[in-house]
């Protein structure tokens, strides 16, 4: 495959000179297009030589107006980056929409190398390439264009290259260790490489192939293939739209049973008569949380980490469930984040990106109230998400828990469910009580005149999304008591089972 790119092509100074201010004058004029269109650009540079790289990236920093642009250079894992999830650190630096991100050292790097030097078997490094097709699917589907570059060397020129920069020692930069595993594998690294390219190529997320021998010829294809793909995709784009709409609709059409055909919901088999005396609760929460304290500290001391999701209907009693847990739980180790309508930056990226960031490390425990799940419930019964987006999420939030619950980590989902005749009396309670009229809005009311579309939403969500990393636990909630201990219950039990999973 990368022979194509051992041809020799060249372009002169002076064919370079002539070149240079069309080009950077195209260049900025399509950063300006993307701007306008809201559309955030993904650069991606590969290839084995890193100078080569690195020429690029100052290139792209001169041409481009800086104010709308990030570089990301990704090296070894640091340690806070080690303790999450494999994407996190990815995730907290994707360009907002109309930004340009470009990434020097990108999510294929580090597989190519382990690749190459015999630390990966090829089932496993199959594998992470679907993952990555997955993200950049999810990414381009939501509206961004990736554009991947390999910047190709022959193994002649980069070790000339290589040899270059080391005699260079004490000068600037020194080549990297994996530099130098790079040469040492060449043939094994492009191998890697071209089944790298096989797997991932795909038209919202292309590979460009470019021979970087010459430096001014690899710097006026890259450019100009940008200006082009670019310029061509803001042309096509609504076409563009369509056939994703289309292609959607097939894959998710039939598949799985939907609301409106359903006769019997999933929360219909939820028995709303279960309660619990006090007497037995008061004992029962005083064990219970004595046992979630142990747990999740010798969760912390295994590097296990835990996300707790609560969703349910208004007034169902999520902060009393999620208090009774931060009452057991040191508060050095646990957190809980509350999930408002987004902000301006987080409406500016993917709707997980707020998500990821808030991923804990290895060993901390993460409680959300109210959650991710907003896009297939609130936003759309609401209508703030296209029929297309919001049925495109479940996927790509299977596939986000997915990332979550790798390496042990404990995910656990509750939706707290109620009647309406025991919300209607929680409402006229918060109304009555002065200390709880904050917990009362117009908002809540309105909500309750779409019962039925909540429910038929609910359903799909459970129906959609409850896995075998992430299962739903629905949890009778018209007794508050009942529903605190239920929850305590699931959460050690999922605690106890990572625990044991991890020792054996």
């Amino acid at each position: 495959m990368f022979e194509a790119a051992e041809l020799g092509r060249k372009l002169t100074k002076a064919e370079y000179r002539e070149l240079e201010p069309v080009l950077r004058e195209q260049l900025l004029l399509t950063q300006s297009a993307l701007q306008k269109a809201n559309i955030p650009l993904y650069i991606l540079l590969e290839g084995a030589d890193s100078t080569c790289k690195g020429e690029v990236v100052n290139l792209l920093n001169q041409w481009f107006d800086t104010r709308g642009l990030i570089v990301n250079g990704f090296g070894p894992k640091t340690d806070e980056e080690a303790r999450r999830p494999r994407f996190w650190r990815y995730w907290r630096n994707f360009p907002s929409r109309g930004q340009i991100g470009v990434f020097y050292g990108t999510w294929y790097t580090g597989e190519l190398i382990k690749r190459a030097t015999g630390k990966q078997e090829k089932d496993e490094f199959d594998s992470h390439m679907q993952r990555i097709e997955q993200t950049e699917t999810l990414l381009s589907l939501d509206g961004a264009l990736i554009l991947k570059f390999w910047l190709h060397t022959s193994e002649s020129d980069l070790k000339k290259n290589l040899c270059n920069v080391l005699k260079a020692e004490g000068k600037g930069w020194v080549g990297a260790p994996a530099d130098q595993h790079i040469l040492k594998n060449y043939r094994r690294f492009i191998k890697a490489a071209e089944r790298a390219v096989r797997l991932s190529d795909q038209v919202m997320a292309p590979w460009f192939l470019i021979e970087a021998g010459n430096d001014r010829y690899r710097n006026a294809t890259l450019v100009r293939t940008v200006i082009e793909t670019v310029q061509k995709r803001l042309g096509d784009l609504k076409e563009t739209q369509q056939k994703h709409r289309r292609k959607s609709d097939k894959l998710l059409g039939n598949k799985l049973l939907l609301s409106d055909d359903a006769t019997i919901k999933v929360l219909d088999q939820v028995d709303l008569t279960s309660s619990l005396e006090k007497k037995d609760y008061e004992k029962r929460l005083e064990e219970l949380q004595s046992e979630l304290n142990q747990l999740s500290w010798r969760a912390y001391h295994q590097g296990i980490s835990m996300i707790l999701v609560f969703e349910g209907w208004d007034a169902a009693g999520k902060g009393g469930a999620i208090r009774r847990i931060m009452q057991a739980v040191d508060a050095r180790i646990a957190r809980v984040i509350s999930i408002a309508a987004p902000t301006d930056e987080e409406k500016s990226h993917h709707y997980l990106w707020r998500f990821w960031r808030h991923v804990p490390v290895a060993g901390r425990h993460t409680i959300y109230d109210r959650s991710w799940y907003g896009r297939v419930l609130v936003e759309r019964v609401e209508g703030f998400a296209s029929e297309l987006e919001w049925r495109r999420a479940y996927s790509e939030i299977n596939d986000f828990e997915e990332q979550i619950g790798a390496r042990g980590n404990v995910l656990l989902k509750f939706w707290l469910h109620i009647d309406k005749d025991e919300q209607l009396e929680r409402f006229k309670a918060r109304e009555d009580i002065p200390y709880k009229n904050y917990k009362i809005t117009d908002e809540d009311w309105r909500n309750r005149e779409r019962w039925q579309d909540y429910e038929n939403a609910v359903h799909d969500m459970v129906v959609r999304t409850s896995t075998d990393f992430a299962p739903w636990t629905l949890v009778a909630a018209n007794s508050k008591h009942y529903a605190r201990i239920r929850v305590l219950e699931t959460v050690c039990e999922g605690l106890k089972k990572a625990l044991d999973n991890a020792e054996d």
